[in-house]
């Protein structure tokens, strides 16, 4: 058993795993920049330790300031979250080197699913579908235009490394096809360090669904069932549901076929802990391999409310070298869970940041609504970071159960002093299309569209 693990992020996943570690009596370090000093994961730690200035490329990104901290702290492993060094294979070697367990995979896995032109080959190799696209990375403007004209317009100009819609582009003709190859490499490189980009085939109107897996460190590999994440705007995540409506309604059969592909392709990469499969789903039932994230989902809770299953605390199992103790026989959905990210952004000025300080903060409750959350009346949201406030989870007996709640919970969601995205996520929960599951990835902008954006506006 660890007796104390270093949080190695901020916010409310730091928060999350602090939890986690509180139920399993593990004591827990928080590291915090200068603009987190009143943070609440610094206040909730059993030990808090201050890495640097403000900005992440001097703080949460200073492997060895966090390493630092781990020695100076003694701890047994880190838990690095999302995002910042969650999928960095160095980091987890220097971990493993500082003889520090690193809760995720190992860099030997991580390797394998370095960027997504190598997790591409490895899912051709499981047999699992993939879109038509460039053999590797596109290093020129000739390579990009040959590689469209021979799989079609449109096309996908996609960054190797990363996430989060960074280095993404949709192109449509040889101009913007030129256009978005300069603009994909230049955000990737500022973004990741990494300006490499590939091709592959847009495929229009899709939904984005993805697969939980979990695998312990003895070859056990199983799935969650999937979450549709289809409700974006470019590219970044607004709400989440699970069950896919899509799968619920019209492909059920795909859910045995896409978590066995998911499973397949974990395996062939060695994966332990926790990670999401990525896939798109064309309106006709086909599904294409997008992605693997090696690390703990923004998403995470909804599965966790229809499987009963502690992502996180399993997590820490695993790294401590426990077996799974669920099989994929054990793993039964039950219910329906959404989740709206509450972030601090203006959804009706191009959903531009909204930092500040919160003036008054109360969050709804009742049966059925969980808040991950770490913003507090008197908090001050940091320019530095993402803007993210909180997560809004809804669990009820089937879709529309969970929808209504969530109607009502956003309803009572009070934050002042700063612009949220909470009116723009009560006019999906209420159109019509959404409450019918009838949506794909180009849902919000059809939302924020003519005279669908007026009313949208006047109800908020």
């Amino acid at each position: 058993m660890f007796e104390k693990i270093l949080v190695a992020n901020r916010g409310e996943i730091a928060v999350r795993v602090i939890r986690a570690c509180k139920e399993l009596n593990i004591k827990s370090v928080a590291v915090y920049s200068e603009a987190d000093a009143n943070s609440m994961h610094a206040q909730l730690a059993d030990e808090a330790i201050c890495i640097g200035k403000s900005p992440s490329s001097e703080s949460y990104l200073r492997i060895d300031r966090i390493i630092s901290a781990a020695e100076i702290a003694d701890v047994d492993a880190i838990h690095p979250g999302y995002g910042f060094l969650s999928e960095n294979a160095h980091f987890s070697d220097v971990c493993e080197s500082c003889n520090i367990r690193f809760i995720g995979p190992s860099s030997r896995a991580m390797n394998a699913l370095e960027d997504k032109a190598i997790s591409r080959d490895l899912a051709k190799k499981a047999g699992v579908p993939l879109p038509p696209g460039s053999e590797g990375l596109i290093e020129n403007e000739q390579d990009a235009l040959s590689t469209a004209k021979r799989i079609g317009y449109p096309v996908m100009i996609k960054a190797v490394a990363g996430g989060g819609g960074r280095g993404m582009r949709v192109a449509h003709n040889d101009i913007s096809l030129i256009k978005g190859y300069h603009t994909a490499r230049a955000e990737a490189e500022k973004a990741f360090g990494n300006s490499g980009v590939y091709i592959e085939k847009f495929i229009e109107n899709p939904h984005h669904i993805e697969f939980q897996i979990l695998g312990d460190g003895r070859g056990n590999i199983i799935h969650l069932g999937e979450r549709d994440c289809s409700v974006q705007r470019r590219n970044q995540k607004i709400v989440e549901e699970t069950p896919s409506p899509l799968i619920e309604t019209k492909f059920k059969g795909l859910r045995k076929t896409m978590g066995k592909a998911a499973i397949k392709i974990a395996e062939m990469a060695h994966y332990t802990n926790a990670g999401t499969v990525e896939f798109i789903v064309d309106e006709k039932g086909n599904y294409y391999f997008l992605e693997v994230n090696k690390r703990i989902q923004v998403e995470h809770p909804i599965t966790e409310e229809v499987t009963g299953i502690d992502l996180v605390k399993q997590q820490i199992m695993i790294a401590m070298g426990e077996p799974l103790k669920i099989s994929q026989s054990d793993v039964q959905i039950k219910g329906h869970s959404i989740e709206c990210r509450i972030n601090a952004e203006d959804p009706f000025g191009d959903f531009r940041p909204s930092p500040g300080r919160i003036e008054m903060y109360y969050a709804p409750g009742g049966r059925g609504v969980r808040i991950d959350s770490h913003a507090y009346a008197g908090y001050t949201i940091p320019p530095h970071y993402d803007s993210m406030i909180g997560k809004l989870i809804t669990t009820g007996r089937d879709r529309r159960e969970a929808m209504d709640l969530m109607n009502r919970a956003l309803g009572e969601f009070m934050i002042t002093g700063v612009k949220t995205t909470i009116p723009f996520q009560q006019a999906i929960l209420q159109d019509p299309n959404f409450r019918r599951g009838v949506y794909s990835t180009n849902f919000v902008e059809q939302l924020l569209t003519g005279a669908r954006r007026e009313l949208i506006e006047d109800k908020a």
